[in-house]
């Protein structure tokens, strides 16, 4: 383990990958991005203007001193720069509202698209990839990536645009002036932009191990904070603690090394900037005592080398953004890179079920090289009732999967109403299946809009139905806020029976041709389990209907009985005839005496 840990944590960052990812988001708003652009090369055009307006004013100044312009000339010199740098100043200051309001509407339309684009991707991938990936880090990332879209725009407008743009206008400002300054400022540039990048590089790795360190320990705390009965019912809580704090140390080390490049970076680029200023400063005094430049030029040049040393500053800055939000679009494009197993045919149409016929026809599956089902045959009628039993792991709950197409069968086919159902539309496929699952985990949301899910466009009559029907009437009397009520997260604040009671409204109210009951009544007491079974009893009238139970005394008026055993069909039949027959079926009903079947 500790080996595939280190190749992992040695991943380097996609640099092309993420930005094709990137640049597919944004070019979307390119007459928005190029018109914030130009913004910004007018404001730091603005911002040597001003420069060049004191040049004028020392060298005309120290000419007026001299004696070599009139009063008169000069004040009329004065005013009209005066005039041109109020204008100068309005100017900035329109561009820089403007600048704020489109950088506002690209980053709200970026981190809008990233967030749907991945959420939607995410959401849309099969049933195996949910499984083995932590709810907590897909949280984590999917709102990293969200913001590292904001901070690399945000990087790329205001740190790098800016530095790119002072240089163009400060070096081609100062090559009318002197051409020395202006190579010296090039260079210092080049310089401080290179052992800033060089760093950066070295950084990388170290930056991916703590991201990746804190993504584990948000992950942890989303399962801890998910099974928190579980913790507090077998007294854990130090245990827990224990191995958060193991986390959270590997998450201290990683940041300590990856922080401890700062020190490298600032001192790196204080002796860089010194040596800059002292060159800076030694040649142009140098051509003011030969009498080659002017003191205006001179204050001039002095004045917009500080017109760099911020932005070259910001531009750093701007690469630990740029690689911050690099390493965050590793965690989250990397999502781009899983395509959804179970694909739909680019010719597949919806399902719409009229009768509920269902056939297993020689159906064989296995995930990893392992056959969990072996040749499957099965034929289930219109309105049927078939009850799936066996040992856990015996293929019964997979067969369900199979069915709502979580996966694809290796060989062989289902058929719904004689048709494949890898030639229909998957999403289509499931929203014509209703199902009662063993733990209802709902929304924290209305116990209204929890029923309302299973079919959005049910009127409000319907949904009331659907709730009395599931007997909720009378415990949503009894609450404050009726069927207004939150119910909490994965419905906590209900019980059990209360839980399934809005699963079975659900379910009434998607009002299919086929329903799936999977272990609907094996969590409640005896009490409420057979209150729920007259509910499920009225349920199952008119419709297909599959049964996966342990409780065989569930199941005993079933039209027909399904036996597994290692992925088999071992059995089949009524439960007056499968009892008196030596098999799987009649072990069970003897284990269980009609109760439950000890594992």
């Amino acid at each position: 383990m500790a080996k595939l840990k280190n190749k992992k944590d040695k991943k380097k960052i996609s640099f092309r990958y993420n930005l094709s990812v990137y640049w597919s988001l944004l070019r979307k708003y390119k007459k928005l991005l190029f018109s914030l652009l130009f913004v910004i090369f007018l404001v730091e055009t603005l911002f040597v203007a001003d420069k060049f307006i004191f040049k004028i004013i020392i060298d005309d100044g120290t000419e007026f001193l001299a004696g070599n312009i009139a009063r008169e000339i000069f004040l009329q010199t004065l005013i009209i720069l005066a005039i041109i740098f109020v204008l100068v100043v309005i100017t900035r200051t329109i561009l820089k509202w403007m600048y704020i309001h489109l950088m506002n509407n690209l980053d709200g339309n970026t981190m809008h698209d990233v967030k749907q684009r991945f959420f939607n991707h995410i959401v849309g991938l099969h049933h195996g990839f949910h499984t083995t990936h932590k709810t907590g880090s897909l949280i984590s990332r999917l709102g990293r990536g969200s913001s590292a879209m904001e901070s690399m725009t945000d990087t790329i407008t205001s740190d790098f645009a800016p530095l790119f743009f002072q240089l163009v206008v400060v070096g081609f400002s100062l090559l009318l002036f002197d051409k020395i300054s202006a190579l010296i400022l090039l260079l210092t540039a080049i310089a401080f932009i290179s052992y800033s990048f060089l760093l950066q590089q070295i950084q990388q790795e170290h930056k991916l191990k703590y991201i990746r360190s804190q993504d584990v320990e948000k992950a942890n705390v989303g399962d801890v904070f998910t099974n928190i009965d579980s913790i507090k019912y077998f007294g854990k809580e130090k245990h827990i603690g224990d191995r958060f704090a193991k986390l959270t140390k590997d998450t201290r080390e990683n940041a300590l090394k990856y922080w401890g490049f700062y020190r490298w970076f600032d001192a790196g680029q204080v002796l860089i900037l010194g040596l800059g200023t002292f060159f800076l400063l030694y040649f142009p005094l140098i051509g003011f005592l030969d009498e080659t430049i002017s003191l205006g030029t001179l204050v001039f040049i002095y004045a917009i080398y500080g017109n760099i040393v911020g932005p070259m500053f910001s531009f750093v800055w701007g690469m630990r953004s740029f690689y911050r939000s690099m390493a965050d679009f590793e965690d989250l494009f990397m999502y781009e890179k899983f395509e959804n197993e179970i694909k739909d045919k680019p010719d597949a149409e919806d399902l719409k079920i009229e009768n509920g016929e269902i056939e297993f026809k020689d159906v064989t599956f296995g995930y990893h090289k392992r056959n969990v089902i072996h040749n499957v045959n099965l034929h289930i009628n219109p309105g049927e009732k078939v009850a799936f039993v066996g040992h856990s792991g015996s293929g019964k709950t997979t067969l369900v999967k199979l069915l709502y197409r979580f996966y694809d069968v290796n060989s062989g086919k289902i058929t719904i109403d004689g048709k494949d159902i890898r030639d229909v539309n998957q999403e289509s496929l499931r929203s014509e299946l209703s199902i009662v699952p063993q733990e209802a985990i709902l929304f924290d949301d209305t116990i209204y809009n929890n029923i309302a899910f299973s079919n959005l466009r049910a009127k409000r009559a319907e949904v009331l139905a659907a709730m009395k029907f599931a007997q909720l009437d009378k415990l949503i009397d009894n609450l404050p806020k009726k069927e207004r009520t939150i119910v909490g997260e994965r419905g906590v604040k209900l019980s059990g029976g209360e839980k399934q009671r809005v699963s079975i409204a659900r379910a009434i109210l998607a009002d299919k041709k086929i329903l799936v009951l999977d272990e609907a009544t094996s969590a409640l007491d005896s009490k409420t389990e057979y209150e729920i079974q007259k509910d499920l009893k009225k349920l199952m009238e008119g419709r297909t209907s599959i049964i996966i139970a342990h409780r065989l005394s569930t199941i005993m008026g079933a039209d027909k009985i399904v036996v597994t055993d290692n992925g088999k069909i071992v059995q089949m039949g009524k439960h007056n005839d499968l009892i008196k027959k030596r098999g799987v079926y009649r072990e069970l009903w003897d284990l269980q005496k009609g109760g439950y079947i000890e594992e």
